[in-house]
């Protein structure tokens, strides 16, 4: 028989019809539907959620039964507590009483979850909303916590399941006056912190180990220590335990055992365990020793003495116990430590042993003080899955993980069973998750996360679909890594994690583009769609849109002076004008019921370097530009933005200036070199740079093109520019046509052109009418208020460099 098949009845069939959920997740409705995936669409306009409903007291109760772990066939073992702990439980009860939170700190198996049952017993009628049971076990966030004490409080007033978004979240378990245990925290700081601060009207009694993370100080959390038993209370614990009265021998073991162990109960629970074993081993019957054990019985005839354990023994029991316990009680240990120490629900053991009475073993197994409640289910206890792996049960982990994922596989999959069963089953189903195969965890994951969305355990369902699309990746099964990346793009979507929604939906809609899956692929742009429309409606609340009006009529107004004028494109503002920049008009006022928004915007077109700087007073192309028609410049009023430009234009002339000197410096520096005179005679050198006589050219040569015609320039020395640029085509000399002076210079009376003047823009350039000789380019040099440029080719190919010096008129001496 089929191990995973055990407790099925044949004629039951073993699949029924899928079941699609359809439920309420913040503004949304989600359809849960485990054959195409879970669609997703706002919900309809006009439609109202119902509001959730508090719980009576009867409703208080079912929760409180379903928070509690299952009832163990057999009879209940009684809890009692030591005159210790009736102290402490006390103290608990007081200080709830006056609505002040507790953390209970104590070590593993010092008996926390039994007294937080006591307390919960005194505290039924202190708070108008009871007593809230709730576990924190892999709790390491507040969301999921703040979920459960939602859904413990309210229940949906329909048929279809609600889970609130964040903000209606806050606002009803704001409204929530209970008493809440939390056993097993595993969270504090800021986390706890935002716990507390949500629910202002409830208190905590929050369990807690030593190692966990201490809450801040501005919690305000009293702090209740729980330690060890006595030796007077251990030995009476024992004797408990035990049920009779302990021998001197055995009272000196509980000493030295109180004494390793520091006084915990666990240890104690453990110990009188080993006693019972030990009495059943050497029959101690009273009455009965002299006669003969049946064939039935399972003492053997010649039965030898069972000394004490060792204090070795009893402080590391798990071994010693396993090994006397039944054969049904040690697989069901075998499966817990292949699951991680996660004991599944004692209905699933005969089906997971093979035996049809192994659900009794859970409560063998609680008696020997090897399980311990957490929450809703059992787990091996502190230690015990260390001590039962070191001698063997841990080796057919990997057999034991895929014979439960199979079986989960199947059962989660069942239509007869609810979603609510399957989130009971979390933990086990998780750890067999974790510890199976790959097309065992495809299998198990498939099933298992429609269950777990439809039983709004959201954190479940998460850790099973990023599982299963890992198993998937592995496996190659492309088409349910597309499902697993489609629910956790829905699952992002209902949380509000646009970014991650975004990237798991176009993961999946391009690996179902790649099966030509047209319905997925359908399904998938619609859940972007909705992503898409979320980023956009949550953009336009942040930052809405600017009332700016565009120009009226095509024309462009003047941007006055302040910061709500947006700077717009630089067009002329005249028809024969320099070129500014200009804004777009803002609107003439607001209206009554507007405010007025400053608007600084950043602009796009900022340069990010020196070359971008300098691109457009000093141009790199050689290509000529049309000239543009030239008029006087006209007084503008300083426009927004027009002194950023000018201060480029400074920063462009004063790099001039710099380069102007460097050329100097050049200049005077290569002024050893020969000169070539133009007959015949001696070299002579010198350092001070000739200056060109009048009616000769650049080259000493009479009647050079350069000078020929022009009166006002009889040294034809051009434009006298300090910046040296190559010749570019179409260009022409200065002095061509007398009657046609340099635009943009001026000349003093009686001197001779410096080209010091400040043209207010470039000279044009025209084609020469004759092609020049190409030869080195001119240089002369003379202080002026700023630079300006020119180009003036000579005739022949003798270079003679011109420095005029600072004198008054601007003119220098040669030899």
């Amino acid at each position: 028989m089929d191990r995973t098949q055990g407790q099925v009845d044949p004629a039951e069939p073993s699949s029924g019809p899928a079941r699609v959920v359809t439920l309420t997740a913040g503004d949304f409705t989600l359809t849960v539907n485990p054959v195409d995936g879970s669609e997703i669409e706002p919900l309809r306009p006009g439609a109202e959620r119902a509001r959730p409903r508090r719980r009576d007291s009867a409703g208080r109760a079912a929760r409180d039964t379903a928070a509690r772990p299952p009832v163990l066939p057999g009879a209940p073992a009684s809890a009692r507590l030591t005159p210790a702990r009736e102290e402490e439980r006390a103290r608990l009860v007081r200080l709830l009483s006056h609505g002040r939170s507790v953390r209970l700190t104590g070590p593993s198996g010092s008996g926390r979850s039994g007294l937080l049952d006591a307390v919960a017993a005194d505290c039924a009628g202190v708070a108008p909303d009871g007593v809230v049971r709730l576990s924190g076990y892999g709790q390491q966030q507040p969301g999921e916590l703040l979920h459960a004490l939602y859904a413990a409080v309210y229940e949906a007033p329909d048929e279809r399941p609600l889970r609130p978004d964040r903000e209606e979240l806050l606002a009803r378990v704001r409204e929530i006056g209970a008493v809440v245990l939390l056993d097993d925290l595993e969270m504090g700081g800021a986390a706890l912190d935002e716990l507390l601060r949500a629910t202002p009207e409830c208190a905590y009694l929050l369990a807690a180990t030593p190692d966990t993370k201490a809450p801040s100080d501005a919690s305000h959390l009293e702090e209740v220590f729980l330690g060890g038993l006595g030796r007077a209370e251990a030995v009476e614990f024992l004797e408990a335990g035990v049920g009779r009265a302990l021998t001197e021998e055995e009272t000196a073991w509980a000493g030295d055992l109180r004494f390793a162990s520091e006084g915990l109960p666990l240890r104690f629970v453990q110990a009188a365990a080993l006693l019972r074993q030990r009495d059943e081993l050497n029959g101690t019957r009273g009455g009965d020793e002299d006669e003969e054990p049946g064939v039935f019985e399972e003492r053997p005839r010649d039965a030898a003495f069972v000394p004490l354990p060792t204090l070795a023994e009893g402080a590391a029991p798990a071994e010693l116990l396993a090994s006397r316990v039944s054969e049904s009680a040690r697989a069901v240990l075998r499966i817990a430590c292949a699951l991680g120490g996660e004991l599944p629900h004692h209905a699933h053991l005969p089906a997971l042993v093979g035996d049809t009475h192994a659900d009794a073993a859970v409560a063998e197994l609680l008696g020997c003080g090897l399980l311990t409640p957490v929450g809703t289910r059992y787990r091996l206890a502190s230690g015990v899955a260390r001590q039962l792996e070191e001698v063997g049960y841990g080796d057919p982990a990997a057999e034991e993980a895929r014979t439960a994922a199979r079986h989960y596989a199947w059962w989660t999959g069942h239509a007869s069973v609810t979603p609510e069963r399957v989130a009971a089953e979390a933990d086990a189903v998780l750890a067999a998750l974790a510890g199976a195969d790959v097309v065992a965890a495809v299998l198990l994951a498939r099933t298992a996360a429609p269950a777990f969305a439809a039983s709004l355990h959201w954190e479940a369902w998460e850790r099973v679909l990023r599982s299963g699309a890992e198993a998937a990746r592995k496996a190659g099964e492309v088409a349910e890594q597309a499902y697993f990346h489609h629910e956790l793009g829905v699952l992002a979507l209902c949380e509000g994690r646009l970014e991650r929604a975004r990237a798991e939906l176009e993961a999946s809609i391009g690996l179902k583009g790649a099966l030509a899956d047209k319905r997925g692929t359908v399904a998938g742009r619609r859940a972007l769609a909705l992503v898409t429309d979320r980023e956009a409606a949550g953009a336009a609340a942040v930052s809405p849109p600017l009332r700016l009006a565009p120009p009226v009529g095509g024309a462009v107004a003047l941007a006055a002076p302040g910061p709500v004028a947006a700077l717009g494109p630089a067009v002329p503002v005249a028809a024969t004008g320099p070129t500014v920049p200009v804004a777009l008009a803002a609107p003439v006022g607001p209206r009554a019921s507007e405010a007025v928004t400053a608007v600084v915007p950043a602009r796009r077109d900022a340069p990010a370097n020196l070359a971008e700087v300098f691109a457009e007073p000093f141009p790199m192309s050689l290509k000529p530009s049309p000239a543009p028609a030239l008029a006087p410049p006209v007084a503008a009023r300083p426009v927004a933005g027009s002194r950023k430009r000018t201060v480029l234009l400074a920063a462009a002339g004063a790099l001039t200036v710099a380069a102007l000197g460097t050329v100097v410096a050049l200049a005077v520096g290569s002024g050893d070199e020969e000169t070539t005179p133009a007959g015949p005679g001696p070299k002579v050198s010198s350092t001070t740079p000739d200056v060109p006589a009048a009616g000769t050219d650049t080259a000493g040569e009479p009647g050079g093109n350069d000078s020929a015609g022009d009166p006002a320039d009889p040294a034809g020395s051009g434009s006298g520019s300090g910046a040296v640029t190559e010749a570019e085509p179409g260009a022409t000399t200065p002095g061509e046509g007398a009657d046609a002076p340099t635009p943009g210079v001026s000349r003093g009376a009686g001197a001779k052109p410096s080209g010091g003047a400040t043209p207010s823009r470039k000279p044009p350039v025209v084609p020469p009418k004759t092609s020049p000789v190409a030869s080195p380019p001119t240089t002369s040099t003379s202080p002026s208020s700023s630079p300006s440029a020119s180009v003036t080719p000579t005739a022949t190919p003798t270079p003679t460099t011109s420095v005029s010096a600072p004198t008054a008129t601007g003119t220098g001496t040669g030899t």
